[in-house]
């Protein structure tokens, strides 16, 4: 063997430990991210706000006076489906820090979003009553 040859295997080793490297801050850098992301939505007449943490657990609820004209099935089905709109505006709020960071072409980019999109998928409108805090 060469001294070529051991030379251009410290180089791909020290190569490739650099990469390994600055795979792994960026990965850092998205979990801080993430963990301080919310997502927020709101029924459409705005009586009902819910706000959710980063690993898409109710942080905020808030209901106006106008919840007490609702039964009580009717309400809770409005609050579930207010939370998973938020819980869905979550996961796309980490799919773009996955862009930003990792890579949403990399394995962890990858996993992170598919995580998060098989646990919030994106809730269907129904009735229409559901609005993000963007008012869309």
């Amino acid at each position: 063997m060469s001294p070529y040859d051991i030379d251009a295997a410290e180089d791909w080793l020290d190569g490739w430990t650099a990469s390994v490297s600055a795979q792994a801050e960026r990965a850092a850098v998205l979990s801080r991210r993430v963990a301080a992301l919310t997502g927020s939505a709101q029924s459409s007449d705005g009586s009902i706000k819910v706000t959710v943490g980063s690993s898409g657990q109710v942080e905020k609820l808030e209901l106006d006076d106008r919840v007490h004209q609702v039964r009580g099935p009717e309400l809770a089905e409005r609050i579930v489906s207010v939370m998973r709109q938020a819980q869905a505006r979550l996961a796309r709020q980490v799919s773009v820090e996955v862009e930003q960071t990792v890579g949403s072409d990399t394995e962890t980019g990858r996993a992170v979003i598919h995580s998060f999109e098989t646990r919030f998928p994106e809730a269907e409108r129904g009735d229409g009553q559901e609005r993000d805090d963007a008012g869309r």
